[in-house]
């Protein structure tokens, strides 16, 4: 359900990390703003020239629900 998206600015991306993420440099993902409707940019915060991804809204939707179950 993942694919690579070189159609899309996304080196021009504001990029964020979640506000779990503390300071320390740690694994992190980081999201941008949708380039497209329904699609979440997500990339690794450590190297953030490398690969880059997006997913369909209701499959990241699915992805941080289950993020929130105990």
């Amino acid at each position: 359900m993942e694919s690579t998206s070189p159609e899309y600015d996304l080196p021009a991306a504001a990029w964020r990390k979640s506000s779990y993420s503390g300071g320390s440099g740690g694994e992190c993902l980081e999201v941008a703003d949708a380039p497209a409707p329904h699609t979440v940019p997500v990339r690794d915060s450590k190297v953030p020239d490398g690969p880059r991804l997006t997913f369909p809204g209701a499959v990241w939707q699915t992805f941080l629900a289950g993020l929130k179950q105990p």
